[in-house]
This record gives C-alpha cells, sequence and structure tokens, in this order.
C-alpha cells in the first residue's frame, strides 16, 4: 500500500510538470515590415536624426496560449546604410564615421529581458562598427492580438562604440558624442 502511494505520487508529479512545460510554448516570431528605428544626436551647428524603416529580426517568444511571457532568443539586424538623415553629406560623412564599408550591419542581440505587463527592462549587445558592447535600456510592449509592438529607446556615446563623432567643415561643426538609438518594432508569428 505504501509503495503504491509512492508510485502514484510520483507519476502525478511527473504529469503535473509535463502540464507544466507545455503551458509555457516557444514561438518562432519574425519582425514585421516597416519597423522604426532612429538614431538621433546633435553637433555645434543643430540637432540631426537618421532614421531606418528597414530591418530584418527574429526570435523565439514564449507565450502562455496566446499571453507573451518572455523571450528565449531575439536579434534583430539593420543595413547601417539605409540610416537616412534627408542630407546626403551628413549621411556620407555617419557612414565614413561608422566604416560601413567594412561593417555593414548594426545589430541587436537580446540576452535577457524581465518585467511583467507592458513594462520590461531588456539587455543584450549592440554591434556597431564592427565593436560589440552590453545595453540595458526599458521597453514598452503593447500586444495585439498575436502581434507584439515593442517601443524602447537606449541613450549611448558614439566612443562607446570606438566611432570618432565626426566634423565637417574643415572641423568647425562637430558631431557631439551623445547619441539615443530607438525603436518601434512589431514581431509576428511565422507561418
Amino acid at each position: 500500500m505504501k509503495k503504491r502511494m509512492i508510485w502514484m505520487s510520483a507519476i502525478m508529479i511527473i504529469v503535473l510538470m509535463s502540464l507544466n512545460v507545455s503551458l509555457f510554448a516557444q514561438t518562432k516570431y519574425s519582425l514585421a515590415p516597416s519597423p522604426e528605428l532612429k538614431v538621433e544626436g546633435g553637433s555645434t551647428l543643430h540637432d540631426w536624426h537618421m532614421t531606418s524603416n528597414t530591418a530584418k529580426g527574429e526570435g523565439m517568444f514564449e507565450m502562455e496560449g496566446s499571453q507573451f511571457k518572455g523571450i528565449k532568443s531575439l536579434t534583430v539586424t539593420l543595413v547601417a546604410e539605409t540610416l537616412k538623415s534627408g542630407t546626403k553629406g551628413l549621411d556620407n560623412n555617419a557612414y565614413k564615421a561608422l566604416q560601413t564599408t567594412k561593417h555593414k550591419e548594426i545589430k541587436f542581440t537580446l540576452k535577457e529581458i524581465t518585467g511583467s505587463g507592458n513594462n520590461y527592462q531588456a539587455k543584450g549587445d549592440f554591434t556597431i562598427a564592427g565593436v560589440t558592447k552590453p545595453a540595458s535600456f526599458p521597453v514598452k510592449l503593447v500586444q495585439n492580438g498575436n502581434k507584439l509592438t515593442f517601443d524602447g529607446s537606449f541613450a549611448t556615446k558614439l566612443t562607446y562604440f570606438s566611432v570618432d563623432p565626426p566634423t565637417a567643415l574643415m572641423g568647425t561643426v562637430k558631431t557631439k558624442d551623445e547619441i539615443t538609438i530607438s525603436f518601434k518594432t512589431t514581431f509576428q508569428p511565422t507561418n
């Protein structure tokens, strides 16, 4: 009788553990078209920004039913020369500083996301101009059906990525070291 109770308890534990594992399904997600990606900064002459609506991204998201519970892995890659300011001279100076002939992509790889509801903290690695550095920043999440939109920004410095702030007009116009990388990206299940 005692052995039977032990076996029954062991079987119940195994059944409960398998149910718990199946509740958190991992689903492959990809970046939806037209993400909003922006780099903002300033100079001795004026503030500036460069935007791109072109990137690739994919990840394994943890879902409980249709509710977001976390991210197992995530990578977003942007071709650096898709960033545009609307001013050809500014773009060319930025591409030269980023060494886009050698380092064509800007990449973010998520290492960890914590939080709940709509407020999260993302930690990962940015690779800019061939230099990879850790980053931590707040992220807002809005879920609309099975689509997940992440909105956030990361304040940093060009020199953090070993990028010399560009100059123009024989050094009379100098780019400030401080920049902000911001994004609004939507991910959807991969079919």
